[in-house]
């Protein structure tokens, strides 16, 4: 019985599937990441515009997220569901950003509302494919396993893949921005890391589409591979009915907003150049630092997935980032340029490590690796809301349910540019910061706000909303027993609405 309950996944298809996620996080870094900068600092636009043009177009990727959700529902073709939706993606995506970062610097300056209509319109292009092919991330988590000790192993493998995709990305990116390679995120910057990371993502989606390939087929689908069909009227009573997805999101968006605005390159240029005065010599030591921690969290997230759910997991990890960082913030209200109160580590070609730099390497990198192994937890989460979605309409509809927790993902972490954007306008700059802008009085406020308050409040409302999720480890092994159960009866002749009336519920009031 219990081989028929459960749907397991094959080691490399555990392995190769989250690349799609590490092909998708190429272009957080190459558009989210940098694009306000492209804006101002390339293409001449106010840097308040470009900031706020990333948080309007967040709210676009948010509201097409459930349409491409509805319509990759009612997807079964000769390709499968997802993999049509992750070629078509990663296509649009590429085209996109070549025209943008590539020629779009080409339209001369005395033409700038034609460089402001451009800069609009192929970011709505670009939009549109990162949906495509990030909302299948969510979605084909609900067929690729239900095993509850496989789905949490999705989070290290998803780790690296976000290490073949954003973590290079993220490496590559400041090391060409050096004044003896390209310099500064100027034109040249921007026309380089374009094909490199294109070429990254579509490696990454290759491998990702040969991990889903076997399972993109309908024996997989639901009770029984119907196709369903979900009007946008009834999104909300789904959200209402759905109450551990309602609590996942409010998870998820604390999750995104705080990585979104603690890693933003305006606030790490603040950190680490303006504060510190060593950004080439702290950044990429510092992320180094954060990797190298997470790496025990994920084995330590996985085992207590494992043993007692993603909740659980979820919760203790996120506990412990949120303690850590009150060290981060104490440090950085501590800060003084003029003594041994900040960082350094090596200053002319010699170590210059300081207690304060000790200290922050421990409270830094403890907390962000806890948080970072956590990070994308949600996402195999989400299944499992797929699978109570599945349990209690007996719709199988995993697509509108990935695209609804992206949906207010998006929309909480589209904030983050505005934020940073509004927070730079206040303390007086007219364009956002680089690695030559002096420091100027307030930046340290700015960064204690946003580099430590406004994630630790995030993973609070993390820790608050899933205290009252449900689907912990032994519930989330009910609802699978029950789908099972009906599925078997459904192929032995038994229609969906008997099924769903005669199979014994375990459902909760």
């Amino acid at each position: 019985m219990e081989n028929q309950q459960v749907n397991r996944a094959k080691f490399y298809q555990l392995a190769l599937f989250p690349m799609n996620n590490g092909a998708t996080n190429v272009y957080y870094v190459l558009i989210l990441t940098y694009i306000a900068t492209f804006g101002s600092a390339v293409l001449g636009i106010a840097a308040v515009f470009a900031s706020f043009m990333v948080t309007g177009m967040r709210i676009f990727d948010a509201i097409t997220d459930p349409i491409i959700g509805a319509l990759m529902d009612k997807t079964n073709g000769r390709f499968g569901k997802f993999r049509p939706f992750m070629v078509i993606g990663s296509v649009i995506m590429a085209i996109s950003v070549i025209l943008l970062y590539v020629l779009t610097p080409f339209v001369p300056a005395s033409m700038m509302w034609l460089r402001y209509t451009l800069f609009i319109l192929l970011y709505a292009v670009w939009v549109i494919g990162y949906t495509f092919q990030t909302s299948v991330t969510r979605a084909a988590q609900a067929v690729l396993t239900n095993d509850p000790k496989q789905r949490p192993l999705f989070t290290i493998f998803n780790t690296i893949g976000s290490l073949a995709g954003m973590g290079i990305m993220q490496f590559i990116g400041p090391i060409l921005a050096r004044d003896n390679i390209f310099g500064d995120y100027n034109q040249s910057w921007f026309a380089a890391m374009t094909p490199i990371g294109i070429g990254i993502s579509v490696l990454l989606t290759i491998l990702a589409i040969i991990g889903i390939w076997e399972k993109d087929q309908p024996k997989y689908f639901g009770l029984g591979g119907k196709q369903e069909t979900v009007k946008v009227s009834e999104y909300l009573q789904i959200i209402k009915a759905n109450k551990p997805l309602q609590r996942l999101m409010i998870a998820g968006g604390g999750c995104k907003l705080a990585l979104s605005v603690a890693t933003n390159i305006t606030v790490l240029i603040m950190l680490y150049s303006c504060m510190m005065g060593d950004y080439d010599g702290l950044y990429l030591p510092m992320m180094i630092v954060g990797y190298v921690f997470a790496v025990p969290f994920f084995g330590l997230t996985v085992r207590t997935s494992q043993k007692k759910g993603q909740k659980a997991s979820l919760m203790r990890y996120v506990a412990v980032a949120l303690l850590c960082y009150v060290g981060v913030l104490v440090l950085l209200l501590l800060w003084n340029p003029n003594n041994a109160m900040h960082m350094s580590i090596i200053t002319n070609g010699k170590l210059s490590i300081n207690l304060y730099t000790i200290l922050f390497i421990l409270f830094f990198g403890i907390g962000y690796g806890a948080y970072y192994a956590t990070a994308d937890m949600p996402i195999p989460m989400v299944a499992d809301c797929a699978d109570y979605e599945t349990y209690r309409s007996g719709k199988f509809i995993p697509g509108i349910m990935g695209t609804l927790f992206s949906l207010v993902d998006k929309l909480v972490s589209s904030l983050s540019a505005t934020i940073v954007g509004v927070a730079v306008t206040i303390i007086g700059l007219e364009s956002l910061p680089t690695k030559a802008t002096p420091y100027t009085p307030g930046m340290n406020v700015v960064v204690i706000i946003l580099f430590c308050v406004l994630p630790m409040a995030a993973w609070a409302l993390t820790l608050w909303s899933m205290k009252g999720y449900e689907l912990d480890g032994e519930r989330v092994k009910e609802i699978q027993a029950v789908n099972a159960q009906r599925k078997e009866a459904i192929a032995g002749g038994m229609s969906v609405e008997e099924a769903m009336q005669k199979i014994p519920s375990v459902l909760k009031n």
